[in-house]
């Protein structure tokens, strides 16, 4: 029998190509996830108080329920519209509109939910007198269509 110089050959592949080949599949996750993690933990808006990172799942889930713009501007809206009248309602509804543009495509909805309002809170005459054009006159019509 003779023997070689060169290496043994090996049946299988030995611990350090299944070590190379476990850190080849894993590495990448964790780099993926360390590097979103620390995304995450930039503050990017430049305010230092609101720095939320992966781990503040609390703040997260608050932040999810915040409610849309047009949802607290009707809101607010209805409230005015009980507690003072129809027409103060209307008014800043126009007004809100003209401050916050993106509003807009939601100005006839909430004038259509403050005529209906003001339906069951003042009557349908008494509600149809505080109409005006605001919003194509969306709050006649939510009077016109309480009234039938």
């Amino acid at each position: 029998m003779k023997h070689s110089t060169t290496h043994p050959t090996r049946r299988g592949r030995g611990p350090a190509h299944r070590i190379g080949r476990s850190l080849a599949l894993v590495l990448p996750v964790v780099l993926v996830l360390s590097g979103t993690l620390a995304v995450t933990r930039v503050d990017w808006s430049g305010d230092s108080s609101s720095v939320l990172t992966a781990s503040d799942t609390s703040v997260a889930g608050i932040q999810t329920r915040a409610r849309a713009p047009q949802d607290v501007l009707r809101d607010r809206l209805l409230t005015e519209l009980r507690e003072k009248d129809p027409g103060v309602a209307l008014t800043h509804l126009q007004q809100a509109v003209n401050g916050r543009p993106s509003l807009a495509a939601h100005c006839t909805s909430i004038a259509r939910t403050l005529g209906r309002a003001a339906v069951r809170l003042y009557g349908a005459s008494r509600a149809q007198s505080y109409a005006r054009p605001v919003c194509d006159t969306s709050f006649a019509s939510g009077v016109l269509a309480t009234r039938h």
